[in-house]
């Protein structure tokens, strides 16, 4: 637990390696080549790394390490380490030696056969790399065994391939960064010399009391629950968002918020969220690099801070039916090393012709990749939440506000955008408070891709999700888009006139992706059809888009994947979906047959007992009650005595299709119809056995007992 009153200033970073302690440790000179690597890329020389290893390596014990990890993130979706000591042979007097050297902090090597690879490492190809990643900081995870100098690394085959998800992050980011620069310059901004995505990704979670979580065998193995009928309350009558947060509960974040400024992480904003039991943690901006990185510690930390207060964290992106699920809000945006947001309109938007052509350009790549972005927020969670009226439809789409929408109107129509909207005050009518200054347009909950002031929100991701997906496509789309820009605009003999026909032409042909109106509603599903734009319902639907000649082709100019290297990800992909699911069957399979239908069984048997008995005892008595009673219940335990063989049924079956696409499409088919046939009857059951009889705790339990 931490200390009563904490000392931010004092705390925060003080278990990472930043650039501030590199500085104090290492050679002038040393520190210059780091710092010149850190920014402009370059390969390290091995007497450079000796030295910033021993620096490293001396931080890290006076702190208390004695091993050291290269801390990755395999294609699970999770990180991945392995500790190894900083003890060394003694020497000849028997003392202790503890070294660390450049070789070993710039290279690991891991074995690779046991992650996924989809196909691109067979089973005895053992070897793998790991490759330290120097632009984001090393720092030091403590817990009961002590701390561990972890350094964050890039994980790839014996042949090269990215077998991570940090790897084609970096190649995007250093894509996104090559074209947008050439768009900058294109508007005279010569000093810049690279341009980085900035993310900003808000972590929804849900705490549950851990005793009560460990009498569920679906949330131990699936992380959601299987079974549940809905609780007296639930999250309608809107007073938990935003509500008093409980003693555990602060009691929780202020030892979360702890632990992730010690990391570095700057954990700002915390609320509770919409569903009971339903919160969220929001950081501030970084390099989306290290926004990736940090957002995995952020997962990493909240179970670790939870069981130590009696609790459990819940990331899966459905936990409870019948109340809203949890995301992950990836808010992007580009800025350059000389300080401009490229995403910023400024005060006169309809006048600024760069924040036009960066828009203009991140449209077009939206609409013409809407399949690709939609994929990278696919997985098996997401499925249960997107469109439910909670989160955005799985359709793409573009809100950008009621001045961005006016402005691309008159673009469209004239060529010309003579004015725009603007925010005026928000008069409250109240002599003590203050008149507001009002935002030129209004915020689209419903929207998956969202214009927010300076920045875009995709709204779409889900809460157990890495986010190093999502932004490496979303970097290399509008790095494509940029680079036709730019192709053109640098050939062109009147620059002014070449730049206005081409953002009238991008919005002009790409328009259908805007929609500011209200995703939820069915028009907008026929409205979507009619122009033409994806309706990419489940994970299993997502998949083949990554195979596409037009992903191929953008992946492959901008060296982000290999068509096999996307391959294996659809195959690993689809691996995923079958194994998840094949997961939640046979928790069900085995809730259902050793303590639901028992359950219902044992009381079912009571009934019997006790019509029997006081018809015996009372001829005259009304046994209606039970009668009734037993006639349902034994009409819902037969129903789902059926639905448990058929459930048993095709799981074997589709556990025993051998082609990996056919085996996921079996399992969203037939295996999940199978499961909520199954839940439907027991769910109805837990309404009318007996609390004392019923075997696991109740949502009410769950999510109001915390």
């Amino acid at each position: 637990m931490c200390e009563k009153f904490v000392n931010v200033e004092k705390i925060f970073g003080e278990n990472v390696f930043t650039l501030g302690k590199m500085k104090e440790r290492l050679p002038k000179k040393i520190y210059a080549e780091v710092k010149n690597i850190i920014d402009h890329g370059g390969e390290m020389s091995l007497a450079t790394a000796d030295v910033v290893a021993k620096a490293m390596k001396d931080w890290a014990v006076e702190h208390g390490a004695t091993h050291y990890t290269h801390w990755f993130q395999p294609l699970t979706g999770i990180t991945a380490e392995k500790h190894d000591s900083f003890i060394m042979n003694p020497d000849e007097e028997g003392h202790m030696l503890m070294e660390f050297s450049g070789k070993e902090l710039i290279k690991g090597e891991p074995d690779a056969s046991s992650f996924p690879s989809g196909g691109l490492r067979a089973t005895f190809e053992a070897r793998g790399y790991t490759a330290w990643d120097c632009t984001s900081p090393a720092f030091l995870k403590e817990d009961a065994t002590g701390a561990i100098l972890c350094i964050p690394t890039a994980f790839c085959s014996y042949k090269g391939e990215a077998l991570d998800k940090k790897t084609p992050l970096l190649r995007s980011l250093e894509a996104l960064s090559e074209q947008a620069l050439r768009i900058a310059r294109l508007f005279g901004n010569t000093e810049a010399t690279k341009v980085t995505a900035s993310v900003g990704p808000e972590q929804e979670y849900f705490l549950v009391d851990r005793g009560l979580y460990l009498q569920r065998k679906d949330l131990i193995y699936a992380g959601r629950t299987l079974f549940g009928a809905p609780a007296p309350k639930g999250q309608e009558m809107d007073d938990h968002y935003f509500g008093v947060i409980k003693e555990r509960i602060g009691s929780f974040m202020k030892d979360l918020n702890v632990e992730l400024w010690k990391l570095g992480i700057s954990a700002k904003t915390q609320h509770n969220e919409v569903a009971p039991a339903q919160h969220e943690l929001a950081p501030i901006f970084n390099n989306a690099n290290i926004a990736v990185d940090h957002n995995q510690l952020v997962m990493e930390t909240m179970k670790k801070v939870a069981q130590r207060h009696g609790l459990a964290c819940l990331l899966h992106e459905k936990p409870f039916a019948g109340v809203n699920g949890s995301g992950k809000h990836d808010n992007w945006s580009i800025c350059t090393d000389n300080g401009v947001n490229m995403l910023d309109p400024g005060e006169t938007p309809n006048q600024n012709i760069q924040f036009l052509l960066v828009l203009a350009c991140i449209i077009k790549g939206v609409d013409i990749h809407a399949d690709l972005l939609r994929q990278s927020a696919a997985n098996v969670g997401n499925d249960h939440r997107l469109g439910a009226n909670e989160a955005p439809p799985a359709i793409i789409s573009m809100f950008l506000g009621e001045q961005l929408e006016d402005v691309v109107k008159q673009l469209i129509e004239t060529g010309e955008a003579a004015s725009c909207k603007e925010g005026g005050r928000l008069y409250t009518g109240v002599s003590t408070l203050p008149d507001l200054a009002k935002d030129a347009t209004d915020r689209n909950r419903t929207s998956p891709f969202a214009f927010t002031g300076n920045k875009f929100e995709f709204r779409m991701v889900g809460s157990s999700d890495s986010i190093a997906s999502p932004n490496t496509t979303l970097n290399a789309i509008v790095a494509e888009a940029f680079c036709e820009a730019a192709d053109i605009l640098e050939k062109a003999d009147d620059f002014d006139m070449a730049v206005h026909d081409l953002i009238k032409e991008y919005l002009t042909e790409h328009q259908r992706i805007i929609f500011n109106g209200n995703g939820y509603s069915e028009e907008w599903v026929t409205e979507a059809e009619r122009r033409g734009l994806p309706n990419i319902k489940s994970m299993v639907d997502s998949v083949p888009s990554l195979t596409t000649d037009k992903a191929v082709k953008l992946f492959e100019k901008f060296h982000i994947f290999t068509k096999a290297e996307l391959e294996s990800r659809a195959e690993i992909l689809y691996e995923t979906y079958a194994k998840a699911i094949n997961i939640e069957a046979l928790t069900m399979a085995d809730m259902a047959g050793k303590q639901l239908i028992p359950a219902v069984i044992t009381y079912t048997t009571e009934l019997a007992a006790s019509l029997s008995a006081v018809s015996e005892a009372c001829p005259e008595a009304d046994v209606s009650v039970q009668k009734e009673l037993l006639i349902e219940t034994s009409s819902l335990l037969a129903e789902s005595q059926k639905a448990f063989k058929k459930l048993k049924e095709v799981t074997a079956e589709s556990a025993a299709i051998e082609n990996v696409e056919a085996q996921a499409k079996s399992y969203h088919d037939k295996v999940m119809p199978a499961m909520t046939a199954l839940r439907a009857p027991l769910d109805k059951l837990e309404m009318i056995v007996d609390k004392e009889i019923w075997p696991i705790p109740s949502y009410g339990d769950l999510t109001f007992e915390v």
